[in-house]
């Protein structure tokens, strides 16, 4: 008996250790910025809240359903072959034009007034903080891309969790990238991995700044933070609002749907492109992560004019199948008469000419690829 606690105590330290040492789960926000905390209307008791009262627990129903789901499992919640990445257009990305590239999930880079503006760079090849657990990346060689990038004015991170905010890609960018834009307390991640202070903001729900001409506005989502067992929602969470002098953009971050779509579109729409999730989602959390019907509506409620699909194609976090938003989202937004644009990942799409382009189902090509028999001389 004494042997089993003696081990027991020492995988428990290990495991303290791993979480307190290792700099992939990031840092804490100081005691300041917690006190300085304290006078927001969205944080009680150490941690940041919702606008609007959350219930985040689930019955125990939900949660014998969700063990039952991870054992059995849907047999299409991923692809059969590794997702390909289209040929980076390096020549567009560099051109003048206001350009979007999307690489999967939600990170993307977008070209507005001449400044390459990356949001939420998680190019790694696992969300997770540890190798040997945790969704791998659908598609291969993603955060190579990086060194091929040119340099970047800002990068725009929506929260901390590990599908967007990732340590590999971050350590890779950092001597690309002229400045950080966060949420409050994603700071301190960002200090720990080897970030200049200097070259962080830290922005509150409605906060503005100024980018040499361009505004980008943080705005709030329904969501929650945390990289580790014991930080829950003790840094903010949130989407972003990008105005350029010609094109106007919003990504709505991870969230569940609710009022806050249609105060972001009073007080900044229309919008030329919204980037909406609309991935990742099930009945037992339906307050994290819209559907692909809420989605669209959380479009039209921004005051979109196209919109883009994203928080999918990269990772599997929930049950549906991996292909299964888009096509959803494209059933209900032919019924709204919204244009959704779907381009593959790695192609870059012009905010002035291709909007109204048709985009190919390149996700059934690849299923089809995969399922087709091989020949003889293949």
């Amino acid at each position: 008996m004494l042997y089993v606690v003696i081990i027991l105590s020492v995988i428990f330290l290990t495991a303290v250790l791993f979480l307190t040492v290792h700099p992939v789960f990031g840092g804490n926000p100081s005691k300041e910025q917690k006190e300085w905390y304290e006078q927001f209307t969205h944080y009680a008791n150490g941690k940041f809240t919702n606008q609007v009262p959350t219930t985040t627990s689930m019955s125990a129903s939900d949660m014998f359903s969700l063990m039952k789901d991870s054992l059995s499992g849907n047999k299409d919640r991923h692809p059969g072959t590794s997702l390909p990445v289209a040929e980076i257009n390096w020549d567009k990305i560099r051109s003048e034009d206001d350009h979007v590239t999307w690489f999967g999930h939600s990170a993307f880079l977008l070209k507005i007034d001449q400044k390459n503006i990356l949001v939420d760079p998680m190019l790694g090849s696992i969300a997770s903080p540890v190798s040997f657990a945790g969704s791998k990346r659908y598609s291969e060689g993603v955060l190579s891309i990086i060194d091929d990038m040119p340099s970047i004015d800002a990068v725009l991170i929506t929260h901390d969790h590990y599908d967007h905010l990732d340590y590999p890609s971050i350590r890779k960018l950092k001597s690309k990238v002229q400045h950080f834009f966060v949420p409050h307390g994603v700071g301190a991640h960002l200090l720990r991995w080897g970030i200049e202070k200097k070259h962080i903001t830290e922005l509150n729900w409605w906060e503005e700044v100024d980018l040499h001409g361009t505004t980008i506005v943080f705005t709030p989502s329904k969501h929650f933070s945390g990289r580790g067992l014991f930080n829950r929602d003790t840094t903010l969470w949130g989407g972003w609002v990008i105005l350029g002098q010609r094109t106007r953009v919003y990504t709505s971050g991870d969230g569940g749907y609710d009022t806050h779509f249609k105060e972001i579109g009073e007080k900044y729409g229309p919008f030329d492109l919204t980037l909406i999730e609309g991935g990742q989602y099930d009945r037992r959390w339906s307050w994290v992560h819209m559907t692909p019907e809420e989605a669209v509506r959380a479009h039209q409620d921004a005051n979109g004019k196209q919109m883009m699909l994203i928080h999918w194609a990269a990772f599997t976090l929930a049950y549906h199948s991996w292909k299964e938003p888009v096509e959803r989202a494209l059933r209900e937004t032919k019924k709204a008469d919204v244009n959704l644009i779907t381009p593959q990942i790695g192609e870059t799409v012009s905010l002035s000419n291709d909007l109204h382009t048709p985009f190919s189902s390149w996700w059934n090509t690849v299923e089809k690829e995969t399922k087709a028999p091989r020949t003889l001389n293949s």
